[in-house]
């Protein structure tokens, strides 16, 4: 046996977890077709807030490289890491769109966050937190995001448009220019369908297959004249052009020169209300809005990443007799060194990723697979023409069905028990009426406490939730 195949049986336990180097690697391929998808969504997320969707790429790719190798090597799990979904929407449209913050202000958030996650990560202050928050609005935060998400990407496949008279409606083929905007939803549609057909037939990496033929039929109809490009209203052409590749390829590093290190630069911290700016520079850092939109990332990190633990451990038998996770601090630590480094290169928190459980059912059983899935994400980055190529259209099905899995955590909602089930409802329809994740979970944790107290069950609020409580009034109250 060659020495650097001896080292990688010796250090990731190959014999011992009944497993080999090539099987590692086939699984690593399967978890990275799995949620290679994340290339292309990412960036289209991203960029709403202004950021260069080419370095939103490679800071995509980067984050998930870190992170997935860092999982591998020191946690020893075959789990995947990339910018999540859901949060990446909350950076957008909530925090950067909605409230008014510049994109490399939001950026120092994630990071501040993953600091913060990683200190809570090495110290049992995380179980005493985690503790603190009710299930049923834990699985709230999750089915709420869902929601918001998928009502974005209805947006975003022109399905749900403005509608003067009930606020939002379905798209009038009537009233639309068919060769834009209606072909558009039509497609988006169409890609909703093709992408759940995959999934229900179990086919591997069905997101990004959905995608991929979703773009393929919106090329079909651009050769056959039923899809115009109008640039000047924002429909560019979907036929990959690689006659520009490399100078393509060039302009994504140009972009990465603008996202990379980008929030370290206090000038660039910015609050505006209309075109007004309202604030600016290290004044930003006393605004009770950063500690909550901190707040906002750390809590939907730390939940999100415990509960993919958790899932994809079941699955795949990692899990001890009294249900813990052995070198759960290593995998909690890696999550938080990504989401710290993919902020500095400019994308959103990175989280562990539910679709490791494709490899896992595949058979990955060490870290090794995930190590694969960084060295496979790392080899995208030569095809990052054809990532930025794809549109909106062959993308927004996949945020869809995102959205749809992310609602499958309201079954852990006990709606028998109206103290639980209310708080609940009012934090998860918050998000996408308010169109704000945040403003969902400060709802949803007021509701809890006070239907709590008003009902004589005071003692069963933890006095984390009361104390988030006043801070959250207090929010409301003086801003």
């Amino acid at each position: 046996m060659k020495k650097e195949l001896f080292f990688l049986e010796r250090f990731f336990k190959l014999s011992e977890n009944n497993t080999s180097i090539h099987h590692e690697m086939l699984a690593g391929l399967m978890t990275f077709m799995a949620m290679a998808y994340i290339l292309a969504v990412n960036p289209d997320i991203l960029s709403a807030s202004g950021m260069p969707r080419g370095g939103v790429f490679i800071a995509t790719i980067i984050a998930a490289a870190v992170g997935s190798a860092l999982m591998g090597f020191v946690a020893n799990y075959p789990f995947a890491l990339a910018p999540g979904l859901g949060i990446n929407a909350f950076f957008s449209y909530t925090v950067v769109l909605s409230m008014g913050y510049s994109w490399q202000f939001a950026l120092l958030a994630v990071f501040v966050e993953g600091i913060l996650f990683l200190i809570l990560s090495v110290v049992p202050v995380r179980e005493k937190l985690f503790n603190s928050i009710p299930l049923s609005l834990k699985a709230a935060v999750a089915v709420g995001i869902g929601i918001f998400i998928a009502f974005i990407a209805l947006q975003g496949g022109k399905i749900v448009v403005a509608n003067n008279a009930t606020i939002v409606g379905l798209i009038n083929f009537h009233d639309v220019d068919m060769h834009t905007n209606g072909i558009w939803a039509i497609l988006t549609l169409l890609g909703i369908i093709i992408t759940s057909a995959f999934l229900i037939k179990g086919i591997r990496g069905a997101i990004l297959l959905g995608i991929f033929a979703t773009w393929l039929v919106g090329i079909i109809t651009e050769f056959a004249g039923i899809y115009v490009p109008n640039a000047e209203e924002g429909f560019h052409s979907v036929i990959p052009n690689f006659s520009n590749y490399f100078q393509s390829l060039e302009r994504s590093f140009q972009d990465f020169g603008v996202t990379c290190g980008a929030l370290f630069n206090p000038d660039s911290w910015t609050h505006t209300r209309g075109d007004a700016i309202v604030g600016q520079g290290f004044s930003l850092l006393k605004s009770l809005d950063f500690f909550v939109v901190i707040f906002a990332f750390f809590f939907v990190d730390l939940f999100d990443t415990l509960g993919t633990l958790i899932g994809v451990s079941l699955r795949g038998g990692f899990l001890t007799e009294d249900g813990k996770l052995p070198r759960i601090s290593r995998a909690l630590s890696a999550d938080a060194i990504a989401t710290a480094t993919g902020a500095v290169m400019g994308t959103s928190t990175t989280t562990t990723y539910v679709e490791s459980a494709a490899g896992v059912a595949f058979g990955g059983k060490t870290g090794l697979t995930a190590v694969s899935v960084s060295l496979f994400f790392l080899l995208s980055l030569l095809f990052a023409p054809v990532f930025l190529a794809i549109p909106g259209f062959a993308t927004a099905p996949a945020l869809f069905l995102v959205g749809f899995f992310m609602m499958t955590s309201i079954a852990k909602i006990d709606f028998t028990n109206l103290r639980e089930a209310i708080p609940a409802f009012v934090c998860m329809i918050a998000m996408p009426l308010s169109y704000s994740i945040s403003d969902g979970i400060m709802l949803g944790v007021i509701s809890y406490t006070f239907v709590n107290a008003l009902t004589g069950k005071i003692k069963n609020v933890h006095w984390v939730m009361i104390t988030l409580t006043v801070i959250f009034l207090l929010k409301y109250a003086l801003m």
